[in-house]
């Protein structure tokens, strides 16, 4: 655990509270979130990485978060407060509000127990992409309705010869993002459990995740 205070996870939220969860280091939260609520994702203790996907409610297998269509029209690979998040067909579904951390990443995806074999030789790893593959079954979508995701509070540096890297977050104890919805959703969460590179700073750590009804207008 790192020093620090936990600032208020609810303070100044736009809405009233439907549901107020902690997610564990490894763990997984999915849930309908109708057009106009939110989401505020709280990085309890600083720099982890929180893996999230969103699917159009009314037709999950056709219009999913598009990674391509969102950082083409954000114009970078960074997300930050004013962005949104696309779907297939080129439409927003959802807008980031607020955004205290400042560095999110729409390139790396998620970890797998195939990608940590391949990388530092561990057999069957907790994973990302296996906590997807359970939130897609209650929404009853199989692990084929899988995509690319977005990575909050995730760092990955692009160098000026065109390679990556995963480095430690920026995020501090407390940091937050808040989503707006602009459609009827399916959101997943995977509070990442990866200890073998510095996304969570080798300690994956708990999450909060609020949803509330907001009374702010939709774009």
């Amino acid at each position: 655990m790192r020093d620090a205070p936990y600032p208020d996870p609810t303070a100044a939220l736009p809405g009233s509270i439907l549901r107020d969860d902690v997610v564990p280091a490894g763990g997984y939260w999915s849930r309908r979130l109708p057009r106009g609520d939110g989401l505020r994702i709280v990085d309890l203790e600083g720099r982890q990485a929180v893996d999230f996907l969103a699917y159009d409610a009314n037709a999950p297998k056709a219009n999913r978060y598009n990674v391509g269509n969102t950082v083409k029209f954000a114009g970078t690979i960074y997300l930050t407060a004013g962005h949104q998040l696309f779907d297939d067909a080129a439409r927003p579904m959802m807008t980031i509000l607020a955004d205290t951390c400042g560095r999110h990443d729409t390139l790396a995806g998620c970890c797998s127990a195939e990608a940590n074999l391949r990388r530092y030789g561990k057999q069957a790893t907790p994973n990302c992409k296996s906590n997807f593959i359970k939130g897609l079954g209650e929404h009853g979508l199989s692990p084929r309705d899988l995509v690319m995701n977005v990575n909050f509070f995730m760092n990955v540096p692009v160098r000026m010869d065109g390679t990556t890297a995963i480095d430690e977050g920026w995020s501090r104890p407390g940091d937050r993002i808040d989503l707006r919805a602009e459609m009827d959703l399916i959101c997943l969460i995977s509070n990442c459990p990866q200890a073998d590179n510095p996304c969570c700073g080798y300690n994956p750590t708990p999450i909060r995740i609020i949803h509330w009804h907001g009374s702010v207008d939709t774009a």
